[in-house]
């Protein structure tokens, strides 16, 4: 167990990392979603539609009150009775009360995550009423006594034959694995219960304020039964599907099933407007309609300036699918009632700070979410927010306080303690190489090899490096880094090489420190506040670039100290004047239209696209660039160069059994290249790929593209 992270949530890792069932169904779904997704939306422009979800949602949030109260009137008007619940509680009553009022004793409900959300079954069955699910993913689940592990496809994480096995059970005989039959055998089944219900649940993917109508998405018949066969229909719904006309719900109506489930249409859409006629008791009358606007935490969650974006999820779970954390545990891990990077905003809000913290935990920042999310909400920054106010309230844990807020944060003592620590670590390295660390800490070696501490860090070997650039075009300062400067200085060195080879001086300012990019993704922004400064003042000079070979650390710069200065102008100032300088390495050169050398070596060479330098910096064509422009270098493309490699800076630490099936999945796309060479343009890729290659046994150089443009000149 890793000693960093909480023995229940590391208990339930394991399991699922054991799971073979689970593994292989959640693979099977992601490897193909990204191709089917995206030919989907051959004939829509992704980026226009979301930008009409977002804007339709957003004028939702800033109106709330104004179409709660229109739909409303439009809804009662129309012979509904709509009820608000203040929360979960309140929800569930109203709905237990209305089955005794009026008899009812069997109740069949379609999918609906917001009832999920309230615990609905588990309170009306309490109170001796029979409700039975009637989605077949969630009706096996209520066989099964669990909840959805995924928000679309609840039991996306079961195999044909473990439902076999629950439904043998359920009827007695005994069910093949063949999914025909077992469709046939819950048609049957949940027949009986829609003929003898006397109230149908639903959910609603959208409130339309205009005509007081309820939307419902789905792919099974059983949700246009359950609103019709009963003669009382019951929709509970969040304040968050409120939007003010139906022309709103034409983009959330294509985007939907587009991200969900790579399909162009669903194969139901259906819309409640008021009462309908039925059938009660032989004769014909109107079916009872009451809609239920739930708060349970919306409105706290809609009014707050950061978080009220999260009211643009359309429940997709298109960033489920994307997921390279989700992809390996699933979502009863990640997720609470709603799984995901966007299910721990959800459950802070709908269910608690405390609820949400160890589903936060294993978003590992690759950003991947936000570009596939219809609604356009930046989910990554939302859960960086959300780990900031949840280390205010109850503070870091014990031995992280100590690494970041006694050690990161000061320069001083950190460099001088990992000083010390290359002239000990003797005893646990092998080579260039840690392969083995002790006791507690062996987990984290199972995953990657660790690269020893620098006998000699960058800071100092720039010292006795006689550039010889008697009249430099451009003096740059580089901003290494820590692991550049204490893990990989043979980075900075080739670096150096390189600019100096273009006439270029490279100065190093001493007083530079921790981009503090690992205290902010722990939710300590006292620490990042005070490396910004820090790194500001160092940064300040006469420079003509900065030059970076990290991406998180560029990143820092450009964009994270101003924000981390918010409310200090004259820092915030700085900060940007800073910014404005800021170069990547291989965007530096791509810019001046770099020619790399043919050198002596013919190489193969594949790219990993790092995370920051990807969705962060876009920047993702420029090494890409440089490297084609040599004679000497085949490139070739490997699947999934984009999806993380499973470092995320201390995830790797915190959960090393997750982070070692992502890496396996990438050292697999590396090996089916038949690359001779793995380039990338992050520092902590590098640990994690050059480490994870060498731990297993993967045959292939694994360097920076700077290493590789200075064997080259």
């Amino acid at each position: 167990m890793s000693m960093l992270a909480k023995k229940e949530l590391t208990d339930n890792i394991k399991k699922a990392l054991n799971n073979e069932n689970l593994r292989s169904a959640l693979g099977s779904f992601a490897d193909g979603f990204v191709q089917d997704r995206n030919a989907a939306y051959e004939d829509e422009d992704f980026e226009a539609l979301r930008k009409k979800v977002r804007e339709a949602r957003d004028y939702a949030v800033e109106h709330l009150d104004e179409l709660a109260d229109k739909f409303q009137e439009e809804a009662e008007k129309r012979g509904a009775i709509v009820y608000r619940a203040k929360d979960a509680q309140d929800a569930n009553q109203y709905i237990q009360k209305l089955c005794e009022e009026k008899g009812v004793e069997t109740v069949v409900k379609s999918k609906s995550m917001a009832t999920e959300e309230i615990f609905l079954n588990k309170h009306l069955e309490k109170h001796d009423i029979d409700i039975t699910e009637t989605d077949l993913g969630e009706w096996i689940l209520q066989l099964q006594e669990s909840h959805p592990s995924h928000m679309v496809m609840p039991a996306i994480h079961l195999k044909k034959e473990e439902v076999a096995d629950l439904f043998s059970e359920e009827v007695g005989y005994e069910v093949s694995p063949e999914v025909e039959g077992q469709v046939e055998l819950a048609r049957q089944e949940l027949r009986k219960k829609f003929l003898s219900a006397g109230m149908g649940i639903t959910g609603g993917n959208l409130a339309i304020a205009e005509t007081g109508t309820i939307a419902l998405v789905t792919n099974e018949g059983n949700a246009r039964l359950t609103t019709t066969l009963p003669p009382i229909h019951v929709a509970v719904v969040g304040y968050e599907k409120l939007i003010a006309k139906f022309e709103d719900a034409i983009a959330a109506l294509k985007a939907l099933p587009r991200s969900a489930t790579a399909q162009h249409i669903t194969s139901y859409v259906t819309m409640v407007t008021g009462q309908v006629p039925t059938i009660v008791e032989g004769e014909e009358g109107k079916k009872e309609l009451h809609i239920i606007l739930l708060d349970n935490g919306r409105r706290e969650m809609l009014s707050d300036p950061t978080f009220k974006q999260a009211a643009r999820c359309l429940r997709c779970a298109s960033c489920l699918n994307v997921c390279p954390i989700y992809k390996q545990v699933g979502g009863h891990v990640y997720g609470h009632v709603y799984a995901g990077g966007i299910g721990s905003i959800l459950t802070a809000f709908f269910h608690g700070y405390e609820t949400s913290d160890d589903v936060q935990e294993m978003c590992i920042g690759c950003r991947r979410c936000a570009e596939f999310c219809p609604g356009n909400i930046n989910i990554p920054d939302l859960i960086l927010e959300l780990r900031r106010r949840l280390t205010e309230k109850r503070g870091l844990p014990f031995i992280f306080n100590v690494g970041i807020k006694g050690i990161l944060g000061n320069s001083r003592l950190m460099h001088t303690g990992l000083k010390l620590a290359s002239k000990f670590q003797g005893p646990i390295t092998d080579g260039d190489m840690i392969r083995h660390l002790p006791l507690a800490f062996s987990e984290i070696t199972e995953c990657k090899s660790l690269p020893k501490i620098a006998d000699k860090p960058f800071r100092d070997q720039i010292k006795n490096i006689n550039q010889k650039v008697d009249s430099p075009t451009e003096t740059v300062a580089f901003y290494a880094g820590c692991a550049i400067d204490f893990a990989y200085p043979e980075v900075g060195t080739s670096l150096v090489k390189v600019l100096n080879k273009e006439n270029i001086k490279v100065e190093f300012p001493q007083t530079q420190a921790c981009c503090g990019v690992p205290a902010k993704y722990l939710g300590d922004m006292e620490t990042m506040r005070k490396l910004a400064k820090q790194n500001i003042k160092a940064l300040e000079g006469s420079y003509d670039h900065i030059i970076t070979a990290c991406p998180t650390c560029a990143e820092a710069v450009i964009e994270g100290f101003a924000e981390a200065l918010a409310g200090e102008p004259e820092w915030q100032r700085r900060a940007k004047k800073v910014a404005s300088k800021v170069k990547d390495f291989s965007q530096y050169l791509a810019n001046k239209g770099y020619e790399v050398g043919d050198g002596t070596k013919k190489r193969k060479v594949t790219y990993h696209d790092s995370c920051h330098l990807t969705r962060s910096l876009r920047l993702q064509e420029k090494p890409r660039e440089v490297l084609k422009s040599s004679n000497n270098i085949d490139f070739v493309e490997m699947r999934d160069s984009d999806i993380c490699c499973g470092f995320g800076g201390s995830y790797s630490f915190k959960h090393p059994n997750v982070a070692k099936e992502v890496l396996k999945d990438k050292l697999d796309n590396v090996e089916a290249t038949g690359a001779d060479t793995l380039a990338m343009d992050c520092p902590g890729c590098l640990m994690q790929l050059k480490g994870g290659a060498d731990k297993h046994g993967v045959n292939i150089d694994v360097k920076h593209t700077a290493e590789i443009l200075a064997e080259n000149l």
